[in-house]
Order: C-alpha cells, then structure tokens, then sequence
C-alpha cells in the first residue's frame, strides 16, 4: 500500500468507527453542541447567508443541516462512502466522496463559506488542501475552521483518531499564509476542560493503556454545566482574546 492510500485508509477507518457514536451524540453532546453554537455565530457574522456553503470531512452531517437552515445552499465532501450515504439519507444531496487534497469539485470562487472543523490535522498536507479552499472561496467570503491546540499534548488518544498534529497559533498562522489566506481572526476555545485534559494526559503518560477514543460519558447536569461553560466562553470571546484552551477556532478570508 502506497503512503497516499495509507493516509486514505487510516482516516477511512477512523471516521468508519466514530460515525454511529457521531449520529448518536451530535444533537444533545455538549462538546458538538458547543462547537456547532460557535460556529453559526462566526459564520453570521463573517460570512452570513445566503450564499454557497461547503464542509470538509462531514461526518454525520448534523453541521450541515444547521447550515442549511441558516439559508445557506450546502454541500460536502467526506473520504467515507458510508458517511455520504447516510448524510443522504437526512436529506441533503450534494454531497460527494472526495479526497480534500485534490481539487474541490465547485467552480472557481463560488463558495460564500468553508466549513473545516477538526480536519485539517487528520490531512497530512493542510496547505494543499488550503490551497484548493481558497480557489474556491469567493473574494467576500470566509473559512471557518477549527483544530486541536497544544502539540505538546499529542498522545496515544490522538494516534487513535488519525491526528497527524496538533496546532499552535503559529502553525495555524503560518499554514493560513502559505495557502494564500489572511488570518481575519483567532482565538482558543474549550478553555474550561484544560485543566481535566492535562490530569487525564498525565495519568495516560504514566499509565497508558490502549482503548478506544470515544467522547467521555457524562451525566445530563456534567453536559448542561459544560453547556453554560462554553456560553460563558463564547459571550467571553466576544469581548476579549481567551488566552488558553484544548482548540483553536479561526477566520479565514483571502
């Protein structure tokens, strides 16, 4: 098997192995929820509808409905066939099995908006991919993206999900640059969980065990708490920089 078809069948089979637990959490799972809040509130302010909107790596295609809703005229592209499959069978039809790393079957400069949430570190070449978002992407538009922060807390949990890194500001920077984007904004998010994620890391680093990397149970008042956390982050965010947290989120534009 070739470097390029193994890149292919390890996020094949990644995103194979999470897609029913992504069905089952991405309504109600503070983290999804969370995420997809601060998302639409970038997108309306940086990029608002209507328009064309396109999301790499589309998973169970929860993001997309709400985009939908938001007025936007969507479509996705997702390495796994059963992934497309099922977005389908939610009723969104352009959807499309295809590599990020080639060009993106949309013409020149007709997407209004670009969704990449957590995606760019399971690619092992993100400026190419960058590079053909921004072909793409309309002179008035803007990329939404999200990765995880901190290489210094790489571990075994992130080998299991197919991460080929995780990002500093700097990397995020500099990768943006060389595909030709201007940073318009940058900001941590998930402030609230580093001090958990650094004691579990510890322990995984002193004991480390292999299992699988699913999201951690919590009970309905743990999720409704993180839930009012993360709007408390957002309202936070809004105001002033937040200088630390498990996930950069970024606006791109050309």
């Amino acid at each position: 098997m070739c470097a390029r078809e193994s890149v292919r069948h390890r996020e094949r089979l990644m995103q194979a192995s999470h897609l029913q637990q992504l069905v089952d959490l991405e309504d109600n799972y503070w983290w999804h929820v969370a995420k997809r809040e601060l998302v639409t509130r970038l997108l309306k302010k940086h990029c608002p509808a209507p328009g064309k909107l396109a999301e790499g790596g589309i998973g169970s295609g929860r993001n997309l409905i709400e985009f939908q809703e938001m007025g936007y005229q969507v479509c996705g592209f997702d390495l796994m066939p059963e992934s497309v499959e099922h977005v389908k069978s939610r009723g969104i039809e352009n959807v499309h099995v295809h590599d990020l790393g080639n060009p993106w079957p949309v013409d020149d400069s007709s997407l209004k908006a670009v969704a990449l949430l957590d995606v760019l570190e399971h690619v092992e070449h993100p400026v190419t991919v960058l590079k053909h978002v921004h072909r793409a992407l309309s002179d008035d538009g803007a990329v939404i993206i999200t990765v995880p922060a901190y290489p210094w807390l790489f571990s075994r949990w992130d080998e299991q999900l197919g991460h080929f890194r995780r990002y500093t500001a700097r990397e995020f920077r500099a990768q943006a640059t060389a595909a030709g984007f201007r940073v318009s904004w940058l900001n941590h998010w998930n402030s609230f969980t580093l001090p958990a994620a650094l004691a579990v890391r510890g322990v995984e680093k002193v004991f480390p065990k292999r299992t699988q990397p699913n999201f951690p149970q919590v009970s309905e008042l743990t999720n409704k708490a993180l839930l009012t956390a993360a709007a408390a982050e957002r309202w936070y965010m809004g105001k002033l920089p937040v200088p630390a947290g498990l996930s950069l989120v970024g606006v791109l534009a050309k």
